[in-house]
């Protein structure tokens, strides 16, 4: 499988629809890869609270219209990241998108975990509930956004619902960069899983952006890194080697805390 994160800088002086615009174009551009993954909020900034409300749109708004034609036009599976959705109650949610190579949305994602501690995403969002995989050509992917990075037992779950790789959108901070890189690892290696974990770049709302977007195998070997500023980050991986790795080191199976054997395709 051929996947390409892109590393999107967050500028708060590119108007969001020209950052829409230029994305799409940037995923046309990887046409012949398999999978490509944006980051979280990239419209409009993981930090960027005050804009939430304007910003918002529905699952059929103008981001999904833009991606999904993007998706169609380079034939390819889209992870578009996530955006700050408007649900049909009015409830504003942090929403990623999974389109598939005909521009259809797929599945949407809902993040479970919102950051915050009682103020910003926390308190302006709705949380989402489902847990949410993916059938890829190949391989069953996960679903989880940026903060979920840090709940194992969402991670081990979606493992038990047949995860083979995780694909984590984020806007995580430089601050906390180490974290984002060790947390990323753990994940591969404690569910033996392929970790896609696709950070923003820049600043915005004051708040750089950790950028350092990885690919993780499920050994724990970081198989490709970005560095700090918006880039296009693309790597060939064997998604067989998921199974081979639980066949010849299975500590998935001495788990004792009720959760069942994960399911294999």
């Amino acid at each position: 499988m051929r996947a390409s994160l892109l590393q999107v800088e967050v500028n708060p002086y590119e108007p969001v629809e020209a950052r829409r615009e230029r994305v799409a174009s940037l995923v046309r551009d990887q046409a012949g890869a398999d999978l490509v993954v944006l980051p979280e909020l990239w419209t409009v900034g993981a930090f960027a609270f005050e804009s939430f409300e304007e910003e918002a749109e529905p699952l059929d708004g103008p981001t999904a219209t833009a991606m999904g034609r993007a998706a169609s036009d380079a034939g390819l599976w889209l992870h578009a990241g996530s955006i700050v959705e408007r649900g049909p109650d009015g409830v504003l949610y942090n929403t990623s998108l999974v389109f598939g190579p005909d521009g259809v949305l797929q599945r949407s994602y809902r993040k479970i975990h919102r950051f915050g501690f009682d103020k910003g995403e926390a308190v302006i969002m709705g949380a989402g509930e489902q847990l949410v995989t993916v059938d890829l050509p190949g391989a069953v992917a996960g679903v989880a956004t940026c903060y979920d990075l840090r709940f194992p037992e969402l991670f081990r779950q979606l493992t038990t619902a047949g995860a083979e790789l995780f694909i984590v959108p984020a806007g995580w901070p430089a601050r906390r960069r180490e974290h984002w890189s060790l947390l990323s690892r753990a994940r591969a290696v404690e569910n033996q899983t392929y970790v896609l974990a696709c950070c923003t770049a820049g600043t915005h709302a004051g708040v750089e952006q950790a950028g350092h977007s990885q690919v993780v195998s499920p050994w724990g070997e970081v198989l490709a890194e970005a560095g700090e500023d918006e880039e296009v980050l693309t790597v060939e991986f064997e998604p067989e080697r998921v199974a081979e790795t639980r066949r010849v080191f299975p500590v998935l199976r001495d788990r004792v805390l009720g959760l069942p054997e994960p399911r294999h395709r």
